[in-house]
């Protein structure tokens, strides 16, 4: 696996460069945002780890601008923790967003989470006959084959994990969802992730509706301290 570091603090670099290594990862370190986009047209990766503050632009910019060529996985680093921050890393195509100071240990689990839940979406098995609509033509559709869903007809630009959290809504119609029930639904590994993550997918997800349609990000309410609902 070759791995793609942007990371500026050397100390934070030197550390997860090892820790990497160790688990026989192939990685690459970038100091700045520049050298990392520069490092990625030259060659091809496997996973991204970007911090968020970087000399010359940030990490959110930089994911931006591979979002436009790759779907690379990608983790956030930052020593912020703030929930903006948070939203729009997800909402650029973030895989995960982790605040300083970590465990390099925890960043290779996640790194193998994240992987894992992507080859798990990558396939799927081919239906023994056509199959049919999972949901009937209304506001939202699923098309499985393609697994794209639509919003009054307007496919949304959905991450992995935002099309696999809204699918679970999608077949759970008018049921109030924990937080641990949509995280092991919608992900591999649960105990990867936290329940800030559902919340921070759940309002990409809310804006990314909104933006189709005002008023369709109503579709899922909140349910304080129980979880959310979907209301198609």
């Amino acid at each position: 696996m070759h791995v793609l570091l942007v990371e500026d603090e050397p100390a934070i670099a030197d550390t997860l460069v090892y820790a990497l290594k160790t688990e026989c990862f192939d990685v690459h370190h970038a100091l700045t945002g520049q050298a990392a986009l520069d490092a990625f047209a030259a060659k091809s990766f496997d996973f991204a780890i970007l911090d968020i503050g970087l000399p010359d632009m940030t990490g959110l910019e930089v994911c931006k601008k591979l979002r436009e060529s790759s779907s690379v996985p990608v983790l956030f680093l930052t020593a912020r923790d703030g929930e903006v921050d948070r939203i729009l890393g997800l909402e650029l195509g973030g895989d995960d967003y982790v605040t300083k100071p970590f465990s390099p240990r925890e960043i290779v689990a996640r790194i193998r989470a994240i992987l894992r839940r992507s080859q798990n979406g990558s396939t799927s098995p081919a239906p023994a006959a056509p199959a049919k609509p999972e949901l009937p033509a209304g506001p939202l559709h699923h098309d499985a084959h393609a697994m794209r869903i639509h919003c009054h007809g307007t496919e949304l630009d959905l991450t992995a994990h935002e099309y696999k959290l809204l699918l679970v809504f999608l077949k759970n119609p008018r049921r109030v969802l924990s937080r641990d029930q949509l995280l092991d639904h919608a992900w591999a590994d649960p105990g990867a992730v936290t329940d800030r993550t559902i919340d921070a997918h759940i309002k990409s997800i809310r804006a990314k509706l909104r933006a189709v349609k005002a008023g369709a990000e109503d579709f899922i309410q909140t349910r304080r301290g129980l979880g959310y609902l979907f209301v198609p």
